[in-house]
């Protein structure tokens, strides 16, 4: 069918040995040092893994109608609302409502040699995980630089699930504003997303727009996470 909603199917991006490696939870140095055969694992679970790939963002761009107390309105009288929504997006003209996938094909191909190789198929998902990512850097990059363009900026990406905007509110926000079959992606009862290799995300768009911080400030692992250091900044 017609897309109804515009879709880039065009946005590269690529995905380097050590973005794999995190991906897997590993530390890229030690990984190097102390055990090879990983990153041997690693460089063919690229090769099978990156022709697979099926890169697709849709999109859709909402001027906002309303700041509430933790709602915004958006222009078609939907509403996006949280705690973490209010505050960076209060100060926004607009917002894009974003879902970007890599598609199912590459999560086919993990289920089909899991269980016969398990540290192959855990290779291959850090792969489709660490492609999802740079799709979404180059994603943010993209429309950063198309707010630039019009002398506006951009607020930090917010996804579901990050603090102060609950996953279940979050996913149904988002799904209630995108046609999600346009790209192949459903949303369970459960909230989560298939194919698995997909996020959703807002960005707030307007002048002078306050800088909150960054995406780590308001994850949930921001204590614990090991590799905070690789994603302390804006996407960008």
């Amino acid at each position: 069918k017609e897309s109804l909603m515009p879709i880039l199917e065009n946005i590269n991006f690529s995905i380097s040995m050590n973005s794999v490696l995190r991906s897997q939870g590993a530390d890229p140095k030690i990984i190097r040092e102390r055990k090879p055969i990983l990153l041997d694992y690693a460089k063919n679970a690229k090769e099978i893994g990156q022709p697979l790939l099926e890169p697709k963002i849709l999109f859709q761009e909402f001027a906002i109608e309303k700041v509430g107390h933790e709602r915004i309105t958006l222009s078609n009288g939907k509403y996006l609302k949280g705690q973490l929504i209010s505050q960076h997006l209060s100060g926004a003209e607009k917002v894009l409502v974003i879902l970007l996938t890599v598609g199912d094909k590459i999560e086919n191909k993990i289920n089909e040699i899991i269980f016969s190789d398990p540290v192959l198929g855990m290779a291959l998902e850090a792969v489709g995980s660490a492609s999802t990512e740079a799709l979404a850097n180059e994603t943010c990059n993209y429309f950063d630089k198309e707010a630039l363009n019009n002398n506006l900026e951009t607020t930090i990406p917010l996804s579901p699930g990050m603090v102060g905007w609950s996953l279940e509110n979050g996913q149904a926000e988002i799904f209630d504003l995108l046609d999600a079959s346009e790209i192949g992606v459903e949303l369970t009862t459960s909230s989560l997303m298939f194919p698995r290799k997909t996020l959703s995300l807002v960005i707030g768009v307007g002048k002078d727009l306050e800088n909150h911080g960054d995406m780590c400030s308001y994850c949930a692992m921001n204590k614990n996470c090991q590799y905070k250091e690789h994603y302390s900044e804006k996407v960008s």
